[in-house]
């Protein structure tokens, strides 16, 4: 298709007024203006293993705490009874026997193959919650489904039957962009073939997640609630058509309501609380914070073997825990590469920056040292936000509604591919590309989204030339 020149002058002009109009959002957006994306914990690994590597400025004393928590977090854990027996209790019902299988190099795990197993996705499930609900979707965020509780685990022990297997498949769209150019969008459709334990409920929610990266976890847990508090704007006040909101989810230490920021719907207080939940929900294995794991009393799981009591021992979680909240995020590169410059004011200029927010600062208190007081730029704001028809799940989370979900921190994005060369992105890992993901994006990120379309050429890949720099 030829485009006439008028249409393109035309094209060119909307452009120009949509960013003459968003100037003042551009002009309050943050440029990094230094490679230590992490703050002084940065690390210069850029291959790899870029995302496996300790703060650059954790203590000596420090590390060998670090190494402990990468073994059980890298390990595999087995049935009990075992001679292992610190890491021994796997199961009966999983998705993966350690931490490593689904979050790959420390990294994103990857949609499986039309026909193959999932390696690193899995599916959240319940079903729509009614009046006499309001208490359980206060503690756990959602309802249930009889008999298969919260999450499709598809696979189990010998002995034990998997509860059913997740079946991908997708449809094909067009995008057309300026300049003559299309991308081939994939939408992912999920299905369970094969349920266990019963058939399943017609209102059943589903909504499949990829294991998001480590990096940078104990730098997002040092950053202070009033700061993602006054970030958010439930009402769009200001108008400016984005209205991020602080999900409210359970902290069981606390025993209280507090503001979430880790998972793909902000559904956890905590790195630990994140952590000890998927050794429950994907391994089947118990701790102190979670004595009861994702499997229901009509499954029989109290008839096999445990670990013990609870099996993932409390001198253990603090090990995984301290290890998630230590892995460094590596530093920017081409910072000075003319198109990357160009690229970051682009991502300024159409609105990317109102939810990827560039800057954050750590607490001056923040418990341990090394994270305390530390510049960072994650380019998220830890919010929810409306993300359109096209991302929308359907499965309320806490108070997170079924097309919200967390803005994902963007340091290090430019590495995952070389971290794990399946890596895909967005919560289910369906776009291949970061243009793919950028074209998936709608709802408040619809006006950002329709920009980059009618980009030049030249702008959208400078844009792309930036993103692959974090």
């Amino acid at each position: 298709m030829v485009t006439s020149r008028s249409t393109v002058e035309r094209q060119r002009l909307a452009l120009l007024a949509l960013l003459t109009a968003i100037a003042p959002l551009a002009s309050a957006a943050p440029i990094q203006d230094t490679p230590m994306t992490g703050g002084d914990g940065s690390v210069s690994q850029f291959d790899h293993n870029a995302y496996s590597l300790p703060l650059g400025n954790l203590p000596m004393t420090e590390r060998l705490d670090f190494s402990v928590g990468n073994s059980f977090f890298r390990n595999p854990w087995v049935v009990a009874p075992a001679s292992t027996d610190a890491r021994d209790g796997l199961g009966p019902l999983i998705n993966t026997n350690s931490c490593q299988g689904c979050h790959i190099k420390d990294g994103r795990g990857h949609p499986p193959a039309e026909g193959e197993p999932p390696v690193s996705l899995f599916l959240r499930l319940s079903i729509p919650a009614g009046d006499d609900d309001r208490e359980l979707v206060e503690r756990t965020g959602a309802v249930p489904v009889a008999n298969y509780g919260r999450q499709l685990q598809t696979a189990a022990i010998p002995g034990a039957s998997p509860e059913g297997d997740m079946v991908l498949d997708h449809r094909e769209r067009e995008v057309a962009l300026a300049g003559g150019e299309s991308v081939t969008l994939r939408e992912p459709r999920y299905r369970i073939d094969n349920p266990a334990y019963g058939e399943l409920p017609d209102d059943l929610l589903i909504s499949p997640r990829v294991a998001p990266p480590m990096i940078g976890l104990g730098l997002l847990e040092a950053v202070p609630a009033s700061t993602l508090l006054a970030a958010a704007d439930p009402d769009d006040d200001d108008g400016d058509g984005i209205s991020g909101r602080a999900n409210r989810v359970w902290d069981v230490r606390q025993d209280k309501t507090v503001p979430g920021r880790f998972g793909w719907k902000a559904g956890e207080p905590s790195i630990e609380q994140q952590s000890l939940h998927a050794f429950a929900g994907d391994m089947g294995l118990t701790s102190s914070l979670t004595p009861a794991t994702d499997c229901m009393p009509a499954q029989g799981c109290e008839d096999y073997p445990s670990g013990g009591a609870p099996e993932v021992s409390d001198k253990i979680a603090n090990f995984i825990t301290f290890y998630a909240g230590s892995l460094a995020v590596p530093e920017r590169r081409n910072m000075d590469d003319p198109g990357v410059i160009a690229g970051a004011n682009t991502f300024a200029a159409i609105g990317c920056a109102a939810c990827h927010t560039p800057r954050l600062e750590t607490a001056a208190d923040a418990a341990r040292e090394e994270l305390a007081g530390q510049t960072i730029w994650p380019y998220s704001d830890l919010l929810l936000h409306d993300m359109g028809a096209a991302l929308a799940d359907g499965r309320p989370e806490y108070q997170a509604s079924g097309s919200e979900w967390r803005t994902p921190p963007l340091w290090g994005i430019g590495l995952a591919q070389s971290v794990n060369p399946l890596a895909g992105f967005l919560h289910d890992g369906r776009a291949r590309t970061l243009q793919e993901a950028i074209l998936w994006h709608g709802g408040e990120a619809d006006a950002s989204q329709a920009q980059f379309r009618q980009l030049a050429p030249k702008q959208r890949q400078s844009l792309l030339d930036f993103l692959n720099s974090l």
